[in-house]
Formats: structure tokens, sequence, C-alpha cells
């Protein structure tokens, strides 16, 4: 009896996948880009801090990134080439962004900032303001003062916008996902959240 339950698990295993190959179609809901896969699988978010539809986007991002083996990592990249402000403001935010992360707050100072935008209808001019932001929501003066400009927020930073340089020329617009370095996740007007969720989880899957 276990065999055929063992069987019968295998057999699931295969059907879920050829279910999913026919349901999610190359060129249609994704598409393969020219770029190495990368060593690790790996689920990359384009956003943008003023963009709508970014904003919108966040609950679907964190159930992506909830339903992520946990060998996925699961990164969130600010984009600096769009036309909201200016490139500097955007680079401004992006090291921001890197402060939190090296502060293990990424996901609870990102939510500020989009609030403060979208929510609030704050203006954001440079770095000072962003740092208001985080001063309201907690982090200490001498904190933010002392890691902006350290070696580990330097580096995160560069690795942050080396990645943009990267992908640039497959992204026309954010949010994109771009999964295993190789993968563009294209989001359909019939899809709903949920098959959205599950096209990136899949692409995770593929070499």
């Amino acid at each position: 009896m276990k065999k055929i339950y063992a069987l019968f698990a295998v057999l699931m295993v295969f059907t879920l996948q050829a279910c999913a190959q026919e349901k999610w179609i190359e060129n249609t809901h994704y598409k393969v880009l020219p770029t190495a896969v990368s060593e690790s699988p790996e689920v990359t978010e384009f956003f943008s801090f003023w963009c709508p539809h970014c904003f919108a986007f966040e609950p679907i991002a964190a159930k992506i990134k909830s339903q992520l083996p946990s060998d996925v990592k699961f990164n969130k990249v600010h984009v600096n080439f769009m036309r909201f402000t200016t490139t500097q403001i955007q680079n401004d935010v992006t090291r921001a962004q890197m402060l939190a992360r090296a502060m293990n707050e990424e996901d609870s100072l990102n939510a500020a900032i989009f609030n403060f935008i979208h929510l609030q209808r704050g203006n954001i001019n440079g770095l000072d303001d962003v740092k208001q932001v985080f001063i309201n929501n907690g982090v200490k003066v001498e904190e933010f003062d002392a890691l902006i400009s350290s070696e580990k927020v330097d580096n995160l930073y560069a690795q942050s916008n080396e990645t943009v340089m990267q992908y640039r020329n497959y992204i026309s617009g954010v949010p994109s996902f771009i999964v295993n370095g190789k993968y563009l996740a294209i989001h359909t007007r019939d899809m709903t959240p949920d098959d959205f969720v599950d096209l990136v989880v899949w692409l995770t899957q593929l070499p």
C-alpha cells in the first residue's frame, strides 16, 4: 500500500508540472532573456517608490516572497531611471533603502517611504527628506548618520545600481520581476494576483 501511495505522489508531481507547463507559455507569460542564469534561485523585483502601480503591487510582492522555497532569495531593487524625479534623488532613496537593509528593517522602512509618498502625499527632494521619514519611524539620528556613508551601505548601494544597469535593457516599466537572472515574468490582463504569484514561484524551478 505504501508503494501505491508513493507512486501516486510521484504521478501527482508530474501532473502538476505538466499543467504548469501548459498554463505558462513562453513569450506570453514570460520571456527568456539572453542573460546568464543566476548561481542560485532568486527573484528580483525592480520597482520605484514613486510608482503608484508598485505601491499597489506591494501585497502581491509580499505574497510571492512568503511562498518562495527557503533556498530562493527575494531581492527588491529600486530603479533610478523613472521620470517621477531626478536620477540623483532616486539614488538618494536607493541609498536609504540600503541603509534599511543593513539594519534588517527593510520591509518596514520600505513601507514607510511608500506611505509617505502615496498616502501622506509627501515630497522627497533629497536624502534629508528620507532621513526624516526614517526618524519618524523609529530610526535614531545617530544611527542614520553613522550608517548612511558606511562601507556596508556603500557596497549594498553599488550592488543595487549595478543590478539596475545589468538588466536595464530588459525593463520597460516597473514593477518588473526577473527570476533566476533569466526569466522575465509577464503580467497579462487575464491574470489574477494569485496567478502571477504562481507564475513567479513556478519560474524559480526553471534551470
